[in-house]
């Protein structure tokens, strides 16, 4: 297993987390390409309706765009997401994780975010990567993941 890189980014009220923070508990991060779009919202609100079971196991669960901190807010509250959303301005973060690709839009070819998911071991490794997922099934794939299945 390879070590997960240890950021320090803002939060939606300009707090800096820093994944190490959550040593000795598993993380659950998903990266996600903007806020407030149709697909991220659907993925948002599906993690938001799953929300229980990581608290119940006491798994973290944050979200990384390249979103401003007041972006995040607004979602947040427009949503009610009650997960750490945080800002990664210049997709360094998502760069370092390996999931800032080319992809295709309306026959132009830009970098940017694969929809991707890591769950990350109580130790800091990375447990298991999930690329191109689905919205809406993301939470789900996860969780049934995380019971074996």
């Amino acid at each position: 297993m390879e070590k997960a890189f240890d950021f320090a980014l803002e939060d939606a009220s300009g707090k800096v987390v820093k994944l190490s923070d959550f040593l000795g508990k598993k993380v659950v991060i998903y990266f996600y390409p903007k806020d407030n779009t149709p697909g991220c919202t659907k993925q948002a609100c599906a993690f938001k309706a799953s929300y229980d079971y990581f608290i119940k196991n006491d798994i973290v669960l944050m979200g990384i765009s390249k979103d401003g901190n007041k972006s995040h807010e607004n979602f947040a509250k427009k949503y009610d997401l009650p997960f750490i959303l945080l800002s990664d301005p210049d997709n360094k973060i998502a760069s370092i994780y390996g999931i800032v690709k080319e992809k295709k839009l309306y026959g132009k070819t830009y970098m940017g975010v694969v929809r991707s998911t890591f769950i990350i071991n109580e130790e800091g490794y990375i447990e298991k990567v999930m690329e191109k997922v689905k919205p809406d099934t993301n939470p789900k794939d996860v969780i049934d993941y995380l019971e074996g299945k």
